[in-house]
């Protein structure tokens, strides 16, 4: 690989003096409080420095409701080809659709480089049918898929939508597809927000239904008007989240059989199906049973895959992955569920299914990830480190050196302003350029961003490159020594400890969660002082848990703890780690599972992906540190209840 410049000395050749530096961390201050005039005030001084795009952002951001599309534009104009131009632009287009204003909504879009905001998008699809560009009947299914995906109730779909719906040209059954999405992904206001649309003076009810539904399924007729089915469907959704036992009898009610639609029974009877096999009952299966496939969301489709894996109901498996969007179809988590499903049902006979699982592994296989990697062992392939990409050559590399957006982003970086430059890189090597930037344009960015150790950005932009796998900058070792010392000492294999710290915090040693978790292994404060105590680290404060040493000293001890009590299961015991040894105990009961099919089962979405993740990075460290081939399904092994003698190591494992 050609040779890297000295970390710092790309980032002192680009940035100013000291006083702008300190100049733009006020700045930030400023904007978080939102005070526009000291902002003003302070951008003169940051004149010349490398972020000052990123100062004249925050500076007419904290006035763009006041401002001038004059002065808009000028600010633009003195931020282009940056992230914060694009940014800028972004924040204005959505304040333009709210308006209406659909002369300065025009002008803009067609510079909208990152394109990426559904709510942008619905404005414009919108504008389009109001202008006469396009017909209702064409933009209706673009403005129902990007409704639909909005987690909150935002305006821009809405709107669209609102204006669709009065036009004729979208269905109220979108509407009340948004609204049962909604219900069952416990978002009342979204779900208030869309059913309004049809009648406002049924927002109220759907507010008691979110937060009694029985009470409301008690109290309807026996007669019931085309509404309120709808309405008792998104009762008996909500009734499902907790209870759905309790759904399943309401929904054996005569009067709902018999008067709700085939499509509104199978929708809710495949949420209750979802809620069932999320409590890992054996009922699940027998749920869907009462629905079909072809009314059901993917989601709920996804989950009845799941409880037919764990019911050893390989017909399920496949009917259900049969029903699914292709775009679902084509995730590698069902193209192997697929074909594990026709393996063990050979269908339509031995020799037809063989070939036909082998060619769906064959389509994933990899050491990319999880799935991928399973793939590659159901065709006898081990886990091996992939063959290096050609070494960078010197004007691959001096390019990512020079690239103004790499540079902005390791400059606010190396102040302290890490979500916006990380926003920054972000941005340069996906957004800036349509389609982002090239393989070798990755590969030499991600090569600057390991040789500033900045080990977040090197891991994901290297991810980003469809071909060219580059082991090293995918599964860096830092802090090598620290790592494999502490893990050997204790009895931790150092890969192990290495795939979770990288699906922590992508080795960012001052990283902080939202609930409270920090460090290179994220250690919650109550763990890191039970875990401190427990192998009597004295005088233990706090503060200590961010300092690198200290980190990985608790974070590998917990783990160890967490490995003893499940008997050294690797999936138990991160599920643990993520999710809480309880959770881990309780999510063990039931029949002995292969272990990706457990792991696949996992209730929670955030500690499923994590498992996988961490098993598969494993796979992959191990197949680096040792130069041997691996094997994930040996790290799975099988998962089930406690054995009768195994000891309770750690009663009290937080």
């Amino acid at each position: 690989m050609a040779a890297l410049v000295t970390p710092g000395l790309a980032l002192a050749q680009a940035t100013s003096s000291g006083g702008g530096d300190a100049a733009l961390l006020e700045m930030r201050s400023a904007y978080s409080r939102g005070n526009s005039f000291q902002l003003a005030n302070l951008l003169p001084t940051v004149r010349g420095h490398a972020l000052e795009p990123l100062a004249n952002y925050w500076s007419i951001r904290s006035r763009l409701d006041i401002a001038t599309p004059v002065d808009i534009r000028a600010a633009l104009d003195r931020m282009a080809g940056t992230y914060w131009e694009d940014r800028l632009r972004n924040d204005w287009l959505l304040q333009l659709g709210k308006a209406r204003d659909w002369a300065n909504f025009d002008a803009e879009l067609p510079r909208f480089r990152m394109n990426d905001d559904r709510q942008v998008r619905c404005y414009a699809l919108m504008r389009d049918v109001m202008t006469g560009r396009a017909t209702g009947e064409a933009v209706a299914p673009m403005v129902q898929a990007n409704w639909h995906a909005q987690r909150e109730a935002e305006d821009g779909c809405a709107t669209a939508a609102k204006f669709l719906l009065d036009a004729g040209q979208l269905k109220p059954q979108v509407v009340w597809q948004r609204a049962r999405l909604a219900m069952d992904a416990n978002r009342a206001r979204v779900a208030t927000q869309a059913v309004a649309m049809l009648d406002p003076d049924l927002s109220a009810t759907v507010d008691s239904i979110a937060s009694d539904p029985a009470k409301y399924l008690d109290e309807k007729l026996t007669a019931i008007r085309p509404r309120t089915k709808e309405l008792v469907t998104l009762a008996i959704i909500r009734l499902a989240a907790n209870d759905p036992t309790a759904a399943a009898l309401e929904m054996d009610r005569t009067r709902w059989k018999a008067q709700l639609t085939k499509e509104e029974r199978s929708w809710t009877w495949g949420v209750i199906g979802k809620r069932s096999a999320q409590k890992l009952q054996a009922e699940a299966l027998g749920y869907f049973a009462n629905g079909e496939d072809r009314h059901m969301h993917d989601e709920h489709l996804a989950w009845k895959a799941r409880a037919g894996m764990r019911a050893g109901s390989w017909s399920a498996v496949h009917d259900a992955v049969a029903a699914m969007s292709e775009a679902q179809q084509s995730d590698p988590a069902w193209v192997y569920w697929e074909a594990r499903a026709v393996q063990a049902l050979k269908l339509p006979d031995p020799v037809a299914a063989s070939a036909k699982a082998r060619e769906l592994f064959e389509s994933i296989a990899s050491t990319r990830d999880f799935y991928e990697q399973l793939a590659m062992e159901e065709l006898g392939r081990p886990i091996t480190v992939p063959a290096a990409p050609a070494p960078l050559t010197a004007e691959e590399v001096a390019a990512a050196q020079n690239n103004p957006g790499l540079r902005r982003a390791l400059i606010a970086i190396r102040l302290g302003l890490r979500s916006e430059g990380v926003r920054e890189w972000n941005y340069t090597v996906g957004l800036h350029t349509p389609g982002g930037m090239g393989e070798r344009e990755l590969l030499a960015a991600s090569a600057l961003a390991c040789q500033h150790e900045l080990w977040d950005r090197c891991i994901n932009t290297s991810l980003r490159t469809p071909e060219s796998m580059d082991h090293a900058q995918r599964f860096p070792t830092p802090h090598r020594a620290q790592v494999v010392s502490r893990a050997t000492e204790i009895g931790l294999d150092p890969a192990y400890v290495y795939g979770l710290i990288r699906q922590e915090s992508r080795f960012i040693t001052d990283a902080r969660s939202g609930v409270g978790a920090s460090g290179l292994m994220q250690v919650m404060p109550a763990t890191a002082r039970w875990t401190a105590n427990k192998i009597g680290l004295t005088n233990f404060k706090p503060a200590q848990i961010t300092e690198r040493d200290t980190n990985i000293q608790i974070g590998t001890a917990y783990l160890k703890f967490a490995l003893d009590d499940f008997q050294g299961s690797l999936p138990l015991a991160a599920a643990a780690y993520n999710a809480g040894p309880g959770r881990s105990r309780q999510w063990r009961n039931g029949p002995v599972l292969p272990g990706e099919v457990w792991t696949e089962n996992i209730p929670f979405e955030e500690t499923r992906d994590y498992v996988k993740r961490v098993l598969a990075n494993t796979t992959n460290y191990a197949a680096q540190i040792t130069g041997q081939p691996q094997s994930l399904r040996a790290r799975l092994g099988t998962v089930g209840p406690r054995p009768v003698n195994a000891p309770t190591v750690n009663p009290d494992l937080p």
